[in-house]
């Protein structure tokens, strides 16, 4: 199997294709948008994607705003290129917040994962205060907050896993702090009358990122491969951001809860294999399958946005192709095989 990878301007511009429902939502809805986190890599895609929708909408003159400290500058380029208007701030800062322009629509994608073990108190900070000081700024906005499928506890593999009526829980310290950016919205939320929805996001990929790079890079290099988590969902990045685009119609006061995510539970197991008979290798296997795993129920969000565009089979190819031909990863791992909440 061999082929052109693809470059990462052509990565983003596959991602960032508005689907129907996205060019639709924006049509419908006032005022302009702004997407905080803007530097991260669902950032980048949301805020293109915006901008896209509203191009194919007619709507050139609403403008998307992208808010970031930047510290990938690469970033800026493409959002740049891509019409997004760019402001740099650092969202812990009360006084660089309070001058940030307002808006109607705000996707909320700011936080910390990675490093948490090392740093709580970062990460309590960008996952609790920043968000207190968003809510604040930001009382008469719709606010899509981006969240996760870690705000739950272990479920059945068996089962179809958390639905948005099951009780949080809180396993590590990553985890804690995404329950407590919930809570903190929900505060101003109530305080102010604020429509916000909390996506509850579990495992978006694409070709540099993402579960499947992880699996598929481990199967490729001979690593291996960790399957005691047994099961997981997943969603292709453009549907994913897609989904938080046609959020900010469902936004509601108390703020809605909505799990993100494909309608296939995956075994890791069976995901190593397929990425073994693509690249001709025998997968290394450790570990058994636990009998429980981060597994959510996205019925509802499937009832309001239809099927994602692109199945699990489908994502393996894709993944597999950019693997094999050597194309770029990012090289940071998902750590989904962690299991005591430590990232």
């Amino acid at each position: 199997m061999s082929t052109s990878p693809l470059n990462d301007d052509q990565i983003e511009d596959l991602l960032s294709e508005p689907t129907a429902g996205a060019i639709a939502t924006v049509s419908g809805l006032d005022g302009d948008f702004m997407v905080l986190g803007v530097g991260g890599k669902m950032g980048t895609t949301t805020a293109l994607m915006l901008r896209r929708a509203l191009d194919a909408a007619g709507k050139k003159a609403t403008k998307v705003y992208g808010v970031s400290r930047f510290s990938r500058p690469e970033a800026m380029v493409a959002l740049r290129r891509g019409g997004v208007e760019l402001i740099a701030c650092d969202l812990a800062d009360a006084a660089q917040v309070a001058k940030l322009p307002p808006v109607a629509n705000v996707e909320y994608l700011a936080g910390q994962k990675f490093g948490t073990d090392s740093a709580p108190g970062e990460t309590w900070i960008q996952n609790t205060v920043v968000p207190a000081l968003v809510a604040e700024h930001f009382k008469a906005s719709r606010i899509v907050v981006f969240s996760t499928g870690c705000v739950y506890p272990f479920m059945p593999v068996d089962g179809p896993g958390a639905n948005e009526a099951t009780p949080v829980a809180f396993l590590g310290e990553y985890a804690s702090t995404c329950v407590g950016r919930e809570r903190v919205f929900g505060h101003f939320a109530q305080k102010h009358g604020t429509r916000q929805l909390f996506y509850r996001l579990n495992y978006a990929v694409e070709l540099r990122y993402g579960v499947l790079v992880d699996v598929g890079t481990a199967v490729l290099r001979g690593a291996p491969v960790d399957i005691t988590m047994g099961a997981f969902n997943l969603i292709w990045q453009g549907d994913a951001c897609a989904r938080a685009i046609q959020c900010l119609e469902h936004t509601a006061n108390p703020p809605k809860p909505l799990n993100i995510t494909g309608a296939e539970k995956i075994s890791i197991r069976e995901v190593a294999e397929k990425f073994g008979k693509i690249f001709g290798k025998e997968p290394v296997l450790i570990g058994s399958p636990a009998p429980r795993a981060w597994l959510a129920d996205a019925s509802e969000s499937l009832r309001l946005f239809g099927p994602t565009t692109k199945s699990p089979d489908e994502l393996i190819t894709l993944v597999a192709l950019h693997l094999s031909a050597g194309g770029q990863v990012l090289e940071k791992p998902t750590h989904f095989e962690s299991r005591d909440g430590k990232f």
